[in-house]
């Protein structure tokens, strides 16, 4: 009780502090440009952040701006992608034990990945803290993100240390992100309500994102950039030019992407031949291509890639692995390889189908059906799923009850 007390003193008393620093025209909800009250009362770093903030932020704005099409696009290319995804169980067991959202960065302040508990997640969903918001600080003003991207050290802002009123409510603790070569890559935000603020939480935060620079650091490829593409279609992306390969080397490269402790030559043969006569000089010759086209990437006597590339398909693996159906369905695209009749692609074309279509519907939250109903267009369940889930006037509705409508007599 004693801490909560004290809890509600401190956040009584920046309230007052925000009023007094940031005066309203008389008669209206307006600030009055530039008119901002000595800075000593507060963190230097909060109140030097205020001054600057005032200029483009106005502090009734009610959510932050944002672009969620951008952000997946952003998401798909991060190098954070994959060591977060790895890493989603102890992000997702924070928010879930201690009523937390977690959020990730890019080194534009845009959030790329979030994960809440229910209360948080709406509260978040509110002032758009999801993929796709811009929580700099010429677009948020005063806060944790905000002002570890600036500073590139850690940070705590607590309830009206928020320049924005409609985060009073929020205690947020954050942490940069940095690669090898110290490049500032976003940071990792904890949030929660003001009254459920935690000493712990700024260590967890900075000791998560320690856990993710660990891994960028481990997983940098060799080959910078390159990236499959595999979910509803195929290719293959080297430094930002495409590379040109046959749909049979594209379906080797996923078989091996997906399958990093690589293959023998017999048991690669059966996936992309199956029973068919093919002799085995023909693989050779395809992995001698590929070998050329990926610079000497596949090792030989197991065929495995020495420095597997970024790949949609194996982050959708992982997410589905992790529980993170939100991310799961950022990610597809549609199926795999969907013009292959592969023997190795039609297994793992099945087990991911099955795999993100069972999480869909079992998921509670209508937006992963209806992101993923895009996709699977003839899927009566699906969209019938997301109609139940719906609220009777939530606007969405019209979406899922149209796609239904074709499913049923397309």
């Amino acid at each position: 009780m004693a801490q909560r007390r004290s809890l509600s003193q401190r956040r009584a008393a920046l309230e007052a502090e925000w009023t007094r620093r940031v005066p309203r025209v008389p008669g209206t909800d307006l600030v009055r440009p530039g008119d901002i009250a000595r800075p000593d009362a507060l963190d230097s770093a909060v109140a030097q952040s205020w001054a600057r903030s005032l200029r483009t932020v106005d502090p009734a704005r009610d959510h932050a701006p944002g672009d969620a099409v951008d952000a997946r696009t952003r998401w798909a290319e991060s190098p954070l992608r994959t060591p977060v995804l790895e890493l989603a169980d102890q992000l997702r067991g924070v928010a879930d034990g201690s009523g937390f959202v977690a959020a990730v960065t890019d080194e534009s302040g845009t959030i790329l990945w979030s994960y809440g508990g229910p209360v948080m997640r709406r509260r978040a969903e509110q002032v758009n803290f999801a993929p796709g918001g811009r929580w700099d600080e010429p677009h948020m003003g005063t806060n944790a993100l905000s002002l570890a991207l600036r500073t590139e050290r850690p940070h705590t802002v607590f309830s009206a240390e928020h320049l924005v009123a409609a985060l009073h409510g929020w205690v947020c603790y954050c942490a940069p992100i940095h690669g090898p070569d110290g490049r500032q890559l976003g940071v990792l935000d904890l949030s929660t309500a003001w009254d459920r603020a935690h000493p712990l939480a700024m260590s967890t935060a900075m000791a998560l994102a320690s856990a993710i620079e660990a891994r960028v650091r481990a997983g940098a490829p060799a080959v910078p950039g390159m990236r499959l593409r595999c979910l509803g279609g195929a290719e293959l992306v080297r430094a930002g030019e495409r590379v040109r390969l046959r749909p049979r080397h594209l379906e080797i490269l996923t078989l091996l992407a997906l399958e990093p402790e690589g293959f023998t030559h017999e048991r690669l043969h059966f996936a992309v031949y199956g029973d068919r006569p093919v002799g085995t000089s023909t693989l050779k010759s395809e992995m001698s291509y590929l070998r050329r086209a990926t610079g000497g990437e596949i090792s030989s006597r197991v065929y495995r890639l020495a420095h597997p590339p970024a790949c949609d398909a194996v982050e959708l693996l992982a997410a589905l692995e992790a529980g993170d159906t939100g991310t799961a369905v950022e990610l597809y695209r549609g199926p795999l390889l969907p013009g292959s009749d592969t023997p190795g692609i039609v297994t793992w074309r099945d087990h991911l189908e099955v795999a993100i279509r069972t999480a869909v519907l079992s998921s509670p939250d209508p937006a992963h059906a209806l992101r993923y109903g895009e996709f699977a267009t003839p899927d009566i369940a699906v969209h019938e799923h997301a109609l139940r889930l719906l609220a009777s006037g939530d606007p969405r509705r019209g979406i899922a009850a149209a796609r239904l409508h074709s499913a049923l007599h397309g």
